[in-house]
């Protein structure tokens, strides 16, 4: 027999607290879809199981009510799996396209296996900082506060591993690199995209960033968050929408 999940009462109406995946839209932060979901379903207590900036897209885990918020760091210990476009010959001081370019200089010519042979050595358990712009925190405060007030904070190296690289595509025309990664948890795809473009020999910077996977969840079972964010949005429907997606705990952490 399964066994009932609690359920969150909010404005005198029982909403079951569970876990919703959403496809998270370019441009919208990751606390902008839960801010959606907290309007939608009239519950403050609502998480994510790991941001993505706002100019990547992809899979967000979204965690509903107090049951469900518990399981976020069960759930942020998954693997992810990312789709992500490099910028090869220029370097910005944010690693990706919110920041300004600091360096271009020009990209050899390259075979696929020259390429390949770059992205393998990458592959493995290695040790990776967390970049000046991002939400790691220092004396309470994430990092990118700092840097844009000048401060570059140099955090310590933590241990992160990188369980495969595939190289999808080389345009050399536009000189952008595409490529599929798995990785562990803490893993920071712009530094390893830079790091990347330095062993070439050229620089790189993150273009395009998007998440298909984390742990057992795939973006393919995923709300479509453009729907949540257009225009014309009717609540009603949007509440239906999510209710009709929302997974119970017990089905994710089983899943899980």
């Amino acid at each position: 027999m399964t066994k009932q999940m609690p359920v969150v009462v909010q404005n005198g109406q029982d909403v079951a607290a569970g876990i919703l995946l959403v496809d998270k839209p370019v441009g919208q932060s990751s606390f902008a879809v839960v801010k959606k979901v907290r309007w939608l379903l009239g519950i403050k207590k609502v998480g994510h199981a790991g941001t993505l900036d706002p100019f990547a897209s992809g899979l967000l885990v979204i965690c509903v009510g107090r049951p469900a918020t518990r399981q976020i760091d069960s759930f942020m210990a998954g693997h992810k799996t990312y789709q992500a476009v490099l910028q090869l010959g220029k370097e910005t001081e944010t690693q990706d396209t919110e920041g300004e370019v600091t360096s271009v200089r020009p990209v050899p010519a390259l075979s696929f296996q020259e390429i390949t042979d770059v992205t393998n050595e990458f592959v493995g358990p290695q040790m990776q900082a967390p970049p000046p712009y991002s939400a790691a925190k220092h004396q309470g405060k994430p990092l990118y506060q700092y840097a844009r007030q000048g401060i570059l904070i140099q955090k310590e190296a933590k241990p992160i591993e990188i369980f495969s690289l595939d190289v999808d595509g080389y345009d050399p025309a536009t000189e952008q690199l595409t490529i599929t990664v798995m990785c562990s948890k803490g893993t920071y795809i712009r530094v390893l995209a830079a790091d990347i473009g330095k062993k070439i020999g050229c620089g790189a910077y993150l273009t395009a960033l998007r998440r298909t996977q984390s742990g057992c969840f795939s973006v393919d079972e995923a709300v479509d968050g453009e729907e949540l964010f257009c225009k014309g949005f009717d609540k009603d429907v949007g509440t239906a929408l999510l209710l009709s997606k929302m997974l119970t705990v017990e089905q994710a952490v089983e899943k899980h």
